[in-house]
């Protein structure tokens, strides 16, 4: 398999204060389907945040495409998504408008002010919601208007329209029923869909319900700021759970 990422003595802190992630070594290949699991404050946030960019690790290297990740160029960048726990969605626009902020990175600044404006098509990101299992009700509804778990399908939907090759989510699932659960998380897992979007190739979702790591091709189970365990979903045992939490 194509090695996307890899991650060589990764340390993670702030200031003075005690290593959020220590020397974590990582490498993700092309087409794995990565669960990272661990207690609240065991770093999976923070190692989202390093391998999406976001945040600068203290020590370590990390390559993705075998390059910096300064050194991406933009198409480069595109191809990677993330989903964060925060959503960081927009409450002054209506979900089809968030959804299509998906698209920002790809178009140029006609397409933005007319996305915000209201006049754009919203045919892509009306196939990306209704894949989401979005009702046409709340397309053109404003965010504050919507349930949490509304929030969240717009902001999965928003990650889908961009079409990444690399997708990280922070508890993507959160505020979702269990039903909705199992059938995104096949989704992201089968790639399957009638609607001709492509989704992305290669996942590594921080999941708190357990549950859900069934369909992953991987586990990786972080302690304090440590990867505690890094092997296939077969080879999981309950004392490996145990170990972490």
């Amino acid at each position: 398999m194509k090695s996307l990422i890899e991650l060589n003595n990764i340390s993670f802190q702030y200031n003075n204060n005690n290593k959020i992630l220590k020397n974590i070594n990582l490498k993700i290949n092309e087409g794995e389907k990565i669960a990272l699991i661990g207690k609240s404050g065991a770093g999976k946030t923070t190692l989202i945040s390093i391998l999406n960019g976001t945040k600068r690790q203290t020590n370590g290297d990390i390559k993705i495409y075998d390059k910096g990740f300064n050194n991406l160029d933009n198409s480069k960048k595109r191809k990677i998504g993330t989903i964060w726990q925060d959503l960081r969605l927009i409450d002054d626009l209506s979900a089809e408008q968030n959804v299509n902020c998906g698209l920002f990175s790809n178009q140029n600044l006609i397409f933005t002010l007319k996305n915000l404006l209201n006049i754009s098509t919203f045919l892509k990101a009306h196939k990306c919601m209704e894949l989401c299992q979005i009702n046409s009700s709340i397309y053109s509804r404003n965010l504050k208007n919507l349930s949490g778990g509304q929030k969240q399908r717009v902001a999965i939907s928003r990650s889908i329209i961009q079409e990444p090759e690399i997708l990280f989510a922070d508890e993507p699932f959160n505020n979702l029923d269990p039903r909705s659960c199992n059938y995104l998380k096949n989704l992201f897992i089968s790639r399957l869909n009638n609607y001709k979007i492509k989704l992305p190739n290669t996942i590594l979702f921080s999941l708190h319900k357990i549950d859900l790591i069934d369909g992953f091709t991987r586990v990786i189970g972080l302690k304090n700021g440590e990867i505690y365990f890094d092997i296939p979903r077969d080879k999981l045992i309950e004392s490996d759970l145990e170990n972490i939490y």
